[in-house]
């Protein structure tokens, strides 16, 4: 596999490896309760902000030792409540332990900056790597069941449904759901 050319840039948006200074940016959203919810871990303190970041940091491709891409999701798009250039999420895609075919990809959104397509425009941009630039057959997520707006985003990319696993996971304190979604390099003319 080639290296992937980065930052990559979309019409509004500029996905690019992390940095040590994305610390502080990533903190403010990770250590939101209502961005943690759904996910399997905690909201962050900031010793866990310094030690995922790093960890993040050596995540800059597919074809690297960590077998992941880590982007940091920045618009300079103009926000009512986020003026100026600034770190709105983060989006990640990692190959299956078992495949040099088979990926996983997640995302996470600031929420004050929710409702504008950014998170849909990261995520086009990320499926076309794994599939144009890496050549993927098979890009999957799985997500809480009750995380509607990952769903729908999972959707609106043109990922289909393919499992409701009933009270699968363990997460704080209680059974959950999990939803997976897939999509075939094949999928991609319907997206």
């Amino acid at each position: 596999m080639e290296p992937i050319e980065l930052p990559l840039t979309t019409d509004r948006l500029r996905l690019r490896t992390y940095v040590e200074s994305d610390v502080e940016e990533q903190l403010r959203i990770f250590s939101r309760e209502d961005v943690s919810r759904f996910l399997l871990e905690d909201p962050w303190t900031a010793e866990v902000a310094r030690t995922k970041v790093s960890e993040r940091m050596q995540r800059t491709g597919l074809e690297t030792e960590s077998r992941a891409l880590a982007l940091v999701i920045e618009t300079a798009y103009g926000l009512d409540s986020l003026e100026g250039s600034h770190v709105i999420g983060d989006i990640a895609i990692w190959l299956d332990n078992d495949s040099e075919q088979k990926a996983e990809i997640g995302w996470i959104l600031d929420p004050a900056a929710s409702g504008h397509g950014f998170a849909t425009e990261a995520a086009i941009a990320v499926l076309n790597v794994a599939f144009d630039h890496y050549g993927l057959h098979r890009v999957f997520a799985q997500m809480d069941s009750r995380n509607t707006a990952s769903a729908n985003l999972a959707r609106r990319i043109g990922m289909r449904e393919e499992a409701h696993l009933r009270k699968d996971w363990w997460s704080k304190g209680e059974w959950t759901d999990t939803l997976i979604f897939g999509m075939l390099s094949s999928d991609r003319q319907t997206a």
